[in-house]
């Protein structure tokens, strides 16, 4: 049995809900309410030290990190690939998965938003300016890495790593209102990977 620890709303496991969509595996899900510190619970840090999420019980392990999880699930099982067979190809599939999942996540995520107000005391105006400067920031580089290196996917031929980033971020950017007229591109892949049904199925209004 393959378990995700896992919310609704975390970009993050939506990332890994898509891959083991797109991989035809089965899993349970074992949700952790974010919003009720369910990740800080002694439980859960006895089995995730770092008390995030999301963490992917499989073959004996316990796996952090989604895209470490979802490189892993790529290599365990191979087809369909999440990268171009093409070494260049798929290095920049990776760089453009890094925009979102290095870049543009970790800034604007529900520990970070909760330190801003908590902690440093901003007005939520100040907080969801500082949600939408680093949208658009990632945003405006990753919209001319997809004109250049895009194919029919984000990822190419087929979609994959570079998707699956895309997809729950142009989720959050929309809950936030961020204004999308400047990435056109980004718009049509979101649109065109969350057709399918992998995507769609690992939408958070189907996992809540």
């Amino acid at each position: 049995m393959i378990r995700l620890h896992d919310y609704y709303r975390s970009s993050a496991a939506y990332r890994v809900r898509i891959a083991l969509n797109l991989k035809g595996l089965d899993y349970k899900q074992v949700k952790v309410n974010l919003l009720e510190d369910g990740q800080k619970s002694d439980a859960y840090r006895a089995l995730n030290p770092q008390g995030l999420i999301p963490m992917l019980e499989i073959d004996g392990a316990r796996l952090t990190q989604s895209l470490s999880i979802v490189n892993y699930l790529n290599a365990r099982y191979p087809d369909p690939p999440l990268a171009p067979a093409d070494p260049v190809a798929a290095a920049h599939v990776r760089s453009m998965a890094q925009v979102v999942a290095s870049d543009i996540h970790p800034l604007n995520n529900l520990r970070v938003l909760k330190y801003l107000k908590t902690q440093l005391g901003q007005t939520q105006e100040a907080i969801d300016s500082w949600y939408i400067h680093w949208i658009c920031d990632g945003f405006l580089a990753l919209e001319q890495l997809a004109n250049k290196y895009g194919g029919v996917y984000l990822s190419g031929d087929l979609p994959g790593l570079a998707d699956l980033c895309l997809v729950p971020q142009m989720y959050n950017a929309r809950r936030f209102n961020v204004p999308l007229d400047d990435f056109p591109k980004l718009v049509d892949y979101d649109v065109k990977a969350g057709a399918l049904d992998a995507f769609a199925a690992a939408h958070p209004d189907r996992n809540g």
